[in-house]
């Protein structure tokens, strides 16, 4: 069997998956609510009155708090201790991919749409199926298949209040073998750049607090012991 032949192959299966459910529905575990609007609005620096302020939310077109639109997948997220749904399409097309080389997987895109504004109350459930499945294509990272996922997400009441397109690129490494990742630089500052001009020298320096000779590293801008802000070093 040709390389194309067995593409042509597998794309076969894969679309069989299309139109099935990605998992079982699942539901928030916690109703809209102020304080994670309040955190949210923090985090991002949206500083939007009514998303936080009952009196000026009265007074908007709203009447009332709402959250900010962008917050929807805020609201399903079972968490890092969260239980995982290992059922569903999605796992079984994932896994099917994986067992035919195409280990790596790489998020490409995402398009919410929003029906309406949620506010504190509303408590939502979400349902998906796999929408598309592209035949195989040839990227920088690797050959592989574009999977598209389409979440709706459900009120209270059964009326659905958005949508979320979600796109990833499972694919085969062009080495056959997961990507390596590079390694981060280290952060040059103020308080660093003496240690990362030692080494340039060929010299260990150890950071040392001049108010109480206390010897520290990492090096930082003040003295865990006594909190002076002077400082020099000694050379190991």
């Amino acid at each position: 069997m040709t390389a194309a032949g067995g593409a042509d192959e597998l794309f076969g299966v894969l679309r069989r998956f299309v139109g099935l459910e990605v998992g079982r529905p699942y539901t928030a575990r916690d109703p809209v609510n102020q304080p994670m609007i309040r955190h949210w609005c923090d985090a991002m620096g949206d500083t939007n009155p009514v998303y936080t302020d009952p009196d000026a939310a009265r007074e908007s077109v709203h009447g009332t708090v709402v959250a900010p639109p962008t917050m929807l997948q805020a609201w399903n997220m079972r968490g890092l201790a969260g239980e995982r749904d290992g059922h569903g399409a999605q796992a079984e097309l994932m896994t099917l991919l994986d067992q035919a080389g195409f280990s790596s997987v790489v998020a490409t895109d995402c398009e919410q749409e929003y029906h309406r504004y949620l506010v504190p109350g509303d408590v939502l459930t979400e349902t998906g199926v796999v929408e598309e499945i592209s035949p195989m294509k040839r990227t920088a990272l690797g050959d592989g298949y574009f999977v598209t996922t389409l979440r709706t997400y459900r009120d209270q009441t059964g009326d659905a209040v958005a949508t979320m397109r979600f796109r990833v690129l499972k694919f085969r490494p062009r080495n056959g073998a997961a990507p390596e990742a590079a390694r981060p630089r280290p952060p040059v500052n103020r308080d660093t750049a003496f240690f990362w001009e030692g080494t340039a020298a060929g010299e260990l320096r150890i950071q040392r607090c001049t108010g109480c000779a206390r010897l520290r590293h990492p090096p930082s801008p003040a003295c865990g012991h006594c909190g002076a802000l002077e400082w020099d070093y000694v050379v190991s």
